[in-house]
């Protein structure tokens, strides 16, 4: 063979290891096994791993020992493909995650704006609800209408007698009298309402007509109480007519009307209970958690909304004749509701006010010179609720002065601004909202929007606030991007000089 003939020589004949540096040598002895198998034993003077041995077999060719390369350089260079393959998947599994992390962002960011884009569209939408056509006592309502409702409301109590479930049997048995109206009013025994309320002892507040009290029923259900004044000039007949016709009002920013109790000289009315309280406790309660600017700007758009399905969303329109802080309540949300509305033959009892529907404060200077109220007190009314949110300044506390004198400095609103939401709100979009309140305070009615044109106008405040969340959502989605870029980079690097 012609590497044996190339080592016919006796001595130590040098080759070069291809892969270390040309001065490092190999040297190999040539041994015969028997008289068939001729084994050449190469010794390697590595200078990366000093003096290792490997064995090859003669019958290989010359040009695969002239290659040859020592044993630890083998495995150097084995481990080298196999770091090289795990560089590889490191860097595959880090791009691929920084793609899912990017499409899971952009999926979040687009359920988030569609979410957002959802939530304002209904808010825009909530005006365009159908009309319920509503007749207040005294316009155009008659004693044969008011006897022919009495009886359906009778009929219909028969037939929900029967089909209540075994879960309301106690209740039935002990309200023999109770009974859905036409509009899906239920009528409750004083007894009911009694252990309803552990016996009147549990208030939950002083309303304008009357005590509030919470009510657990055998069902589970809890609901909110109001015990009317008990000098009521309305008789029973005159009173159930009424809040049957009112329990056809239904939106989604009133406290809806579930039933009601004529029993004994009392009138009461049953509320779905608000879990979150009155906006006037939020408000001047430091028991009761911060309201951040984004909700009381919804506050605002949701009262809009109620007042706006009262005046225009029902015919002949209802006004409210109260509307203020305390009677707007939230629920398990914060998502406002307006309560007290309707009861437009009930006077209110105010130590501040004699003789007049409404509260000191909040009362339509209008209203008070001409003893007449329209869509346009309400509007007033709002326009004080709506500093409020504002400021955190009660009524009572001299609100429209601070307001007066605010308007008068070159900072204006800036300087009664709830010292709680300074740094923590946009300024623009608060000089906006007492720009929607001063219009609503406006001396004379024929200059203050309706209540459509404030809804409108606060709805554009919370489209810019939800653009400004929507953009600032949208930096950090791409920081995070650049983050994990700059951290792949990273890894790429130290690989490189591993």
């Amino acid at each position: 063979m012609l590497l044996r003939s190339s080592l016919k020589n006796q001595g130590q004949t040098y080759q070069t290891c291809v892969f270390c540096t040309d001065s490092d040598r190999q040297f190999y002895k040539l041994w015969r096994e028997g008289t068939h198998l001729i084994v050449l034993v190469k010794r390697y003077s590595c200078r990366k791993y000093g003096a290792v041995g490997y064995f090859h077999d003669l019958h290989h060719e010359p040009a695969e020992l002239l290659n040859s390369r020592c044993f630890h350089c083998l495995s150097f260079k084995r481990d080298r493909r196999m770091a090289h393959k795990g560089d590889l998947v490191v860097i595959g599994i880090s791009v691929g995650l920084a793609l899912g992390i990017l499409i899971a962002s952009l999926i979040f960011f687009g359920i988030w704006w569609y979410k957002k884009r959802s939530n304002l569209q209904q808010c825009s939408n909530e005006s365009t609800l159908p009309t319920v056509p509503i007749r207040m006592n005294g316009l155009g309502t008659s004693n044969d209408f008011s006897a022919s409702l009495a009886s359906s409301v009778t009929i219909r109590g028969s037939e929900h007698s029967q089909k209540s479930s075994p879960v309301s049997s106690w209740w039935n048995h002990h309200s023999k009298d109770q009974f859905a109206s036409a509009s899906g009013i239920l009528r409750y025994s004083y007894k009911d309402i009694q252990k309803a309320t552990q016996k009147f002892t549990t208030v939950l507040g002083q309303g304008s007509f009357g005590p509030v009290y919470k009510a657990v029923m055998p069902t589970g259900e809890v609901l909110a109480v109001k015990v009317l004044a008990s000098n009521s000039k309305q008789g029973g007949k005159e009173f159930q007519t009424e809040i049957s016709l009112l329990g056809r009002l239904h939106h989604r920013n009133l406290v809806n009307l579930l039933g009601y109790c004529v029993d004994k000289g009392s009138h009461m009315l049953i509320y779905q209970f608000m879990s979150n309280g009155s906006l006037a406790n939020h408000l001047y309660n430091d028991e009761e958690r911060f309201l951040s600017w984004e909700e009381r700007l919804q506050i605002a758009l949701d009262i809009s909304h109620g007042i706006e399905y009262l005046h225009e969303g029902a015919v002949p329109p209802v006004i409210h004749r109260d509307l203020k802080s305390a009677n707007i309540l939230l629920d398990q949300s914060m998502r406002a509701k307006v309560a007290d509305f309707g009861l437009s033959n009930e006077e209110v009892f105010d130590e501040h006010t004699s003789g007049l529907k409404g509260t000191y404060g909040y009362i339509d200077p209008v209203y008070v010179s001409t003893n007449k109220f329209t869509t346009k007190s309400d509007i007033y009314s709002f326009g004080v609720v709506i500093f409020e949110l504002i400021t955190a300044i009660h009524p009572h506390q001299n609100l429209m002065e601070y307001v007066n004198l605010a308007g008068m400095s070159p900072d204006g609103v800036d300087e009664i601004l709830d010292k709680k939401l300074v740094g923590e709100c946009n300024i623009e979009e608060v000089r906006d909202l007492a720009a929607i309140a001063h219009k609503c305070l406006q001396k004379f009615q024929r200059k203050r929007p309706s209540i459509g044109e404030v809804s409108q106008a606060i709805l554009k405040i919370k489209q810019r606030l939800l653009d400004r969340e929507m953009s600032r959502e949208f930096s950090r989605v791409l920081s995070r991007i650049e983050d994990q870029q700059v951290e792949l980079s990273r890894m790429a690097s130290r690989k490189d000089g591993d």
